[in-house]
C-alpha cells in the first residue's frame, strides 16, 4: 500500500473526506477507485459511489479477492442508502465468508451488519434476530456494537418491547460516542425520539386519543379486548385472531367496538361494510350471514348479540372494548411508514418490502402523489419516491411484517 492510499484511508476512518480526496482524487487505479467511491458515499452521492465501487471491484480482479470482496461489501452498504434491494444477498454473503476466511474480521462483521439492515427494512424480523444473534462482537470496535444494538433496538420497538428497545438504545449511545462518530449518534437519537411520539390512536366510546408506544404496550397487557386496526386483528391477553385476510368480517367488528357500550344500526352496518346508502333485503341476508361467521370467530372472545335495532358487541368478563387505529388510515399505510423514512424508495424496492404486486405499489403511489402526500423524482428506472415525514406520529407501527404480539 502506497503513502497517499494509506493516508486517505486514515482520513476517511477520521471522518475527513475532503482531505481523503485530496489525496486520491485524481488517481484511478483500483484502490484509489475505492477510496473515492467511500468518499462519495460519505458525501451523499450515492449513484457516483456505486459507479466507483464497480470499476474498483472489475481492476482488482479474480486475482485480489480480498480487496475485491471489501469492494463487494461497500457496494451492498451503497445499495441499503439507494433502497436498493435488486442485488443477490449470497452476493454480501459470499463477500463476509471471502473476508473472515483471509483475516478481515472486522469487514466481514460489517458486511453482516449491511444484511442485518437489510432485514430490518424488508420487515423480517425473525431473519433480523437470527442475524443479531449470530453476529460474533468479540474484538468489536464501537461502531459495530452501536450499530449491533440500535438494530436490537429497532427490532424490540417493532414488536412493542419499549423496555428492552430503551435498553438496547442506551448500549448503542454508549457505543456511539465512544466510537466519536456523530451521524451514528444522531441516528440513535432518532430512534429514540420514536418512544416520545404518538404512534397510533386510541377510538374509545366516541373519543379519540393519541398513544405512544409504551401505552400500546401497556394497552395490549391491560386485559382490555382491542381491535387492532393496525394489525387487522382482534386480541387480548389471552390470545389473537387475524382479520387480515377477512376486510369484511375486520370491518363489521371494527364498527362494533366503534359503537360499544351501545348497539350499531343494521343500516349503518350495512352502510360502513358494504358501502352502499340504498341497502335492500339482499344486503341485510349478507349482513346476517356475515354476522354468523363473525361470532364464530369472536367466540373466545366476546358475544355478538341481535338487539331490536341491530347488533352489539358483548366482550366477556367485565372489561372494556377500545380500536388501536393507526396514525394513517387507508390501503397505503405501510407506504407511509416505509417513506418516512426520509430516502428514496424505487417501486420495486417498495412492492418487496410490503409483499404487494408492483402495480398495486404503483396504483397505490399514483394515488398518494394526486393527495400530495408523495413525490417521484426522477424517470423510468431511475424513478425513486419520497415523502414527507408524518406530522407529530411515528410510523413505526406501520411498517410492513411486524405482528405486535412477536
Amino acid at each position: 500500500m502506497d503513502s497517499l492510499i494509506a493516508a486517505a484511508g486514515r482520513a476517511l476512518t477520521a471522518g475527513d473526506v475532503l482531505g481523503a480526496l485530496k489525496h486520491v482524487g485524481w488517481r484511478d487505479d483500483p484502490a484509489a477507485l475505492a477510496l473515492r467511491g467511500i468518499a462519495m458515499a460519505q458525501l451523499g452521492d450515492y449513484a457516483r459511489a456505486r459507479d466507483l465501487l464497480k470499476r474498483a471491484a472489475r481492476g482488482f480482479g479474480p486475482g485480489e479477492p480480498l480487496a475485491r470482496a471489501r469492494c463487494v461489501v461497500a457496494e451492498a452498504e451503497v445499495a441499503l442508502a439507494l433502497r436498493d434491494f435488486g442485488g443477490a444477498p449470497q452476493t454480501l454473503d459470499d463477500a463476509a465468508h471471502a473476508l473472515a476466511m483471509r483475516g478481515d474480521h472486522t469487514n466481514a462483521r460489517h458486511a453482516h451488519l449491511i444484511a442485518l439492515r437489510r432485514h430490518l427494512l424488508l420487515g423480517r424480523l425473525q431473519a433480523a434476530r437470527a442475524a443479531v444473534d449470530a453476529l460474533d462482537m468479540d474484538g468489536a470496535p464501537p461502531a459495530h456494537h452501536a450499530l449491533a444494538a440500535l438494530a436490537a433496538a429497532e427490532i424490540a420497538l417493532r414488536s412493542l418491547r419499549t423496555r428492552d428497545a430503551r435498553s438496547a438504545l442506551q448500549r448503542a449511545q454508549v457505543a456511539a460516542t465512544q466510537a466519536r462518530i456523530p451521524a451514528l449518534s444522531a441516528e440513535i437519537a432518532q430512534v429514540d425520539a420514536l418512544l416520545q411520539r404518538p404512534a397510533a390512536r386510541i377510538l374509545h366510546a366516541g373519543h379519540e386519543q393519541p398513544v405512544t408506544l409504551d401505552e400500546v404496550e401497556a394497552l395490549l397487557a391491560s386485559g382490555t379486548l382491542i381491535v387492532d386496526a393496525v394489525r387487522h386483528a382482534v386480541r387480548d391477553t389471552a390470545g389473537v385472531e387475524s382479520f387480515a385476510r377477512r376486510p369484511v368480517l375486520f370491518a363489521l367488528v371494527r364498527a362494533l367496538a366503534a359503537g360499544w357500550p351501545d348497539d350499531v344500526d343494521r343500516t349503518a352496518l350495512i352502510a360502513r361494510v358494504f358501502r352502499t346508502r340504498d341497502p335492500d333485503e339482499t344486503h341485510r341476508a349478507r349482513l346476517r350471514v356475515e354476522i354468523g361467521r363473525l361470532r364464530r370467530l369472536l367466540s373466545p372472545f366476546a358475544d355478538v348479540t341481535a338487539t331490536e335495532r341491530g347488533f352489539l358487541l358483548a366482550p366477556h368478563g367485565a372489561r372494556g372494548v377500545m380500536v388501536l387505529a393507526p396514525p394513517v388510515e387507508g390501503e397505503q399505510g405501510a407506504l407511509h411508514g416505509l417513506l418516512a423514512d426520509g430516502m428514496a424508495w424505487s417501486t420495486s424496492a417498495l412492492a418487496l418490502a410490503t409483499g404487494d404486486s408492483q402495480r398495486s405499489v404503483q396504483r397505490a403511489l399514483a394515488l398518494m402523489e394526486a393527495a400530495g402526500q408523495v413525490r417521484a423524482i426522477g424517470r423510468a428506472r431511475a424513478q425513486r419516491w419520497v415523502a414527507p415525514p408524518l406530522a407529530g406520529f411515528t410510523t413505526i407501527l406501520l411498517l410492513p411484517a411486524v405482528p405486535p404480539s412477536a
